[in-house]
């Protein structure tokens, strides 16, 4: 059971008149769930109950990270598409160990806040992908990704060379991204 975390919960099987249950504080906490957040539910053969949030942006993993590798190679810098929770693609120099991993809880309020960032390290700025990230980046230009009024997701590009600064081509670039990839969750 690497990774699980067992949680008894005996008034779990309880319903209303809908069939809706109670998902424990701790577990909505942990999923970082708030009221309304759909989610997908699997069942295992053992009987195990898999809850995971839904990600309208994981519809597009495929796609997302073609486009990644394909801005990545024509900028030259590291490329990650993210949804609300986690990094759904990664290109360019950036670390693989980034994919599929939650982002950091400063990038997801600089989504739901709508914020577009163009930053460095010196301006004080700059947004962690990941809580867990080391890795040393010097510029950062971040994208909100819309779809029908919502914000969904980010585009990151990112680099590590101190003497490269992002200027108005990079957020041109990712604001192009974040939209192309806004239009194709609509469609």
């Amino acid at each position: 059971m690497s990774g699980k975390k067992k949680i008894l919960c005996e008034d779990l099987t309880q319903s209303d008149d809908l069939g809706r249950v109670v998902i424990p504080k701790e577990i909505r906490r942990t999923l970082r769930l708030r009221e309304g957040t759909p989610l997908e539910i699997f069942t295992d053969r053992e009987g195990e109950i898999i809850l995971k949030k839904y990600s309208p942006m994981a519809e597009l993993g495929n796609f997302a990270k073609q486009y990644a590798d394909a801005l990545a190679q024509s900028t030259g810098l590291a490329v990650c598409v993210t949804d609300r929770d986690q990094v759904i693609a990664v290109a360019g120099g950036a670390k693989k160990e980034l994919l599929q991993k939650s982002i950091s809880k400063a990038l997801e309020q600089s989504i739901l806040n709508r914020n577009n960032i163009m930053a460095g390290k010196e301006e004080g700025q700059f947004i962690p992908v990941t809580d867990e990230d080391a890795e040393e980046y010097s510029g950062q230009v971040t994208a909100v990704i819309l779809c029908e009024g919502d914000a969904i997701g980010s585009v990151l590009l990112l680099s590590k060379d101190p003497k490269y600064k992002m200027g108005t081509l990079e957020q041109k670039l990712a604001s192009t991204a974040a939209g192309f990839l806004g239009r194709q969750m609509e469609s």
